[in-house]
């Protein structure tokens, strides 16, 4: 292949520009069926039995299940829903943690005459799930300069190669440090160890496009950027408000506590755009009526907001309920008094805001709001939960900071029952935080890892993961590393970033499947394969296991207990440590082969720098973990202050063209992040096709459109477009002017400086579009 000539705007490439950055837009056989009205049941059982034989077979299946959330077992791959304290079902996994599980456990394996087989531009061709189809990657990978194919190399090799890259870079910060959610506690405090050492704080993560914004505005209101409750706390709540999630399929887990407070009467609001499959009904696979009957009803009340519509229709619930006395669910004065500051100003704020800009910006009627309200007041114990339906807008802090000032306002935080939930959405993504994976080094964590290790870490704030893209497109950024994920599917804006990519001298990724990142490269890259979690980790000492953090700040271990896939396979802190003592060499008085040999090494050194882990190896090793220290939940509230505070915000209004809706990014039922499990959305009644646009009827028959007809969609951004081609529009029970259709499709759709207000998180979720007949 010829090598491209380098430019003004960046290095030369060893790739064309027409390589397939996006999914490509194949031909799909797609069948549009019947949403489903209740969610798990007989078809998640198949589905889980399924994906499991197929992919692992008979005894692997029953071996690698029967240990996934098992106390001493393998935590499983996907979400971050706790497991429960106590007893814990012998089927302790959801039917998408099983296709987790049977993903990494295939048996099929991608070896290197595989990639003998295949040039990069043919691999480009194939879907996503054709890529994540072909297995476990087995052996490390190059794709040297001017090369149409991968080929192999060996660990030393690759470590030298990446070493003198780096070394060869004018200052650290033209290096950045990707990290994916499933990277265990003990690889992410190592690999922010040596980023750190390396000498910068370039360490985004994929909380900077998912939860972001609840970090910051949790920290901003009540001093943690954490959620406040226990699992325990759902068996004690009188309400549950579910904001902009769809446990169903992202979360299915957590089905089961809502059953359970819904059979005792709490009072479980869903507060959501579409109308979700396991917020209408759930089948427990687990009881007979849940195999063979109708299900427990989730939702008492569904609240079709438009998108982005949940500011107002909050402080439309706040200003009714701020008009109460406090024996019939007004505002909790003695709280407010007590605990909060910022009263005055939030309340008049309400005061001010009129009715009418309440329903036309929520799209509900007041009664519905007022009906939610009163919900609210009758409860002594409130929960909310969100995920990215809350985070994923310019607003983001804001939607995240209302449901606090809701919280607030009735006090609802720090007594049980009660408080905030957001739910994460990969399985270690808020441990790989607390490990110290983040570009703003707080200044306590930079001088207690300083003392530990005997060096200056830097200051300076490094990149996130939009600014890594716009210093990779801007020549900025040389060096890119990714320990885990898909960074290339995961990113908004595919085309920028994947020409972002192709300006770096080097990309590489740490993984255990093959995905479209690797094919969407530097001047030169690699794939080093790791070891899974479902797989033993047999160090110098011994076996060894690794940590994680649940999304309710649960520290517990996760051990595998499958052969390695390939004896060619690294653990992540393995790779981490080769890496590090390539680099830094002697300037690194670091012994990381002993951190490498006893994982206990590593969670000794954790103990002494991140608080709430003192005694961390024995605490660890309990039945079930320890819970992280966590003020707010005990009533107290580490804000400067030492109060937690209420913050007045606008609601926002998006003034869209006769012809224009607000489309946001979905997740289907056979799919895990960027991860394709199948073609199917059975919850949503489609079938063998992922390039779907689900519209309202009334804006099909408005465009001249019915459903089943193919369009292309253009998004509208400051004067640019950009276009996704070839989809399907569905009509669907979503309000007007409203759509949704699934990533990593439409993130080509997803401007890149389209983030939210302080916490740079892509808004993923509110693209403006306009669609017409496909060509």
């Amino acid at each position: 292949m010829e090598q491209n000539k380098a430019s003004d705007d960046g290095p030369a490439t060893n790739e064309p520009r027409t390589r397939q950055a996006q999914p490509p837009a194949l031909p799909e056989p797609l069948e549009i069926g019947h949403r489903e009205t209740s969610a798990s049941g007989l078809p998640a059982v198949v589905q889980t039995m399924r994906f499991g034989l197929t992919e692992m077979g008979p005894a692997r299946t029953v071996r690698t299940l029967l240990t996934l959330n098992q106390k001493g077992g393998t935590d499983c791959p996907s979400c971050a829903w706790p497991d429960p304290d106590d007893h814990r079902s012998p089927a302790e996994f959801c039917e998408n943690g099983a296709k987790a599980v049977a993903e990494e456990a295939t048996r099929a394996r991608v070896t290197p005459e595989f990639f003998a087989r295949y040039t990069i531009d043919e691999l480009a061709g194939h879907s996503d799930m054709w890529l994540g189809k072909q297995g476990r990657l087995t052996c490390p990978m190059v794709l040297r300069r001017g090369k149409d194919r991968y080929e192999p190399i060996s660990w030393e090799d690759a470590f030298i190669l990446i070493a003198s890259e780096l070394n060869a870079l004018a200052s650290p910060n033209e290096a950045t440090f990707y990290t994916s959610g499933r990277t265990s506690n003990e690889a992410a405090f190592l690999y922010q160890l040596f980023v750190r050492q390396f000498g910068t704080n370039n360490l985004p993560d994929c909380s900077n496009m998912c939860h972001e914004s609840s970090g910051l505005g949790l920290n901003r209101s009540i001093g943690i950027g954490k959620g406040t409750v226990k699992l325990e706390d759902f068996h004690h709540a009188d309400a549950i408000f579910v904001f902009g999630q769809n446990p169903g399929t992202n979360h299915p887990r957590m089905l089961t506590a809502l059953q359970a407070a819904a059979r005792r009467g709490c009072r479980i609001v869903s507060v959501n755009p579409l109308a979700e499959t396991g917020l209408i009904r759930f089948r427990h696979p687990q009881e007979l009526s849940g195999l063979i009957g109708k299900g427990t009803p989730i939702a008492s009340l569904f609240l079709p907001v438009r998108i982005n519509g949940d500011v107002a229709l909050l402080k439309g619930m706040m200003k009714s309920l701020l008009e109460r006395e406090p024996r019939l669910g007004g505002p909790d004065r003695t709280f407010i008094a007590e605990h909060t500051e910022g009263f005055d100003a939030f309340a008049e704020d309400l005061a001010r805001t009129e009715w009418e800009e309440i329903v036309s910006a929520s799209g509900l009627r007041r009664e519905l709001i007022e009906e939610a309200a009163d919900i609210v007041a009758g409860a002594d114990r409130l929960i909310s939960c969100w995920a990215m339906g809350l985070t994923q807008h310019k607003n983001g802090v804001a939607n995240v900071q209302s449901v606090v000032n809701l919280h607030l306002l009735r006090g609802q935080i720090g007594k049980r029952g009660a408080g905030l939930c957001p739910v994460r959405g990969h399985s270690n993504v808020q441990g790989d935080r607390t490990m110290g994976i983040w570009e703003r080094v707080p200044e306590w964590f930079r001088q207690a890892l300083g003392r530990e290790f005997g060096f200056d870490p830097p200051r300076e704030h490094g990149l996130d993961a939009v600014d890594s893209i716009r210093a990779m497109h801007a020549g900025k950024v040389r060096v890119f590393f990714a320990l885990g994920g898909n960074f290339l599917s995961a990113m908004p804006d595919t085309e920028f970033t994947a020409e972002a990519m192709r300006r770096a001298r080097l990309t590489v990724h740490v993984s255990t499947k093959l995905h479209r990142g690797h094919l969407i490269t530097g001047e030169q890259a690699l794939i080093l394969p790791c070891l899974g979690r479902t797989e033993r980790d047999l160090q110098a000492t011994g076996e060894q296991f690794v940590t994680v953090e649940d999304s309710m700040g649960v520290v517990h271990s996760s051990r595998g207990n499958l052969e390695p896939a390939s004896p060619h396979l690294l653990s992540e802190p393995a790779i981490v440590a080769g890496l590090a003592r390539a680099t830094l060499g002697e300037r690194s008085r670091i012994r990381w082969e002993e951190l490498v040999a006893d994982y206990d090494r590593i969670r000794d050194h954790v103990s002494r720098v991140v608080p709430g882990f003192d005694d961390y190896n024995r605490r660890v090793r309990e039945p079930g973990g320890f819970y992280l220290p966590n003020g707010p939940r005990d009533g107290e509230f580490p804000t400067d202050i030492g109060k937690a505070r209420f913050t007045v915000h606008s609601i926002p209004h998006h003034s869209l063209a006769p012809d224009q809706l607000l489309l946001m990014t979905i997740r289907s039922h056979d799919q895990f992040n960027t991860t394709i499990y199948g073609p199917d959305d059975r919850y949503r009644g489609i079938y063998g096709g992922r390039r779907v646009l689900f519209m309202n009827a009334d804006d099909l028959a408005d465009r001249g459109l019915t459903s089943g007809d193919r369009v292309d969609i253009t998004s509208h951004f400051r004067g640019e477009e950009r276009q996704a081609l070839g989809f399907t529009v569905v009509a669907y029970e979503i309000p007007r002017q409203c759509a949704a259709a699934y990533f990593p499709e439409t993130n080509v759709l997803v401007p890149m400086d389209s983030v939210a207000d302080g916490s740079n998180q892509p808004a993923s979720k509110s693209i403006v579009i306009s669609v017409r007949a496909a060509t």
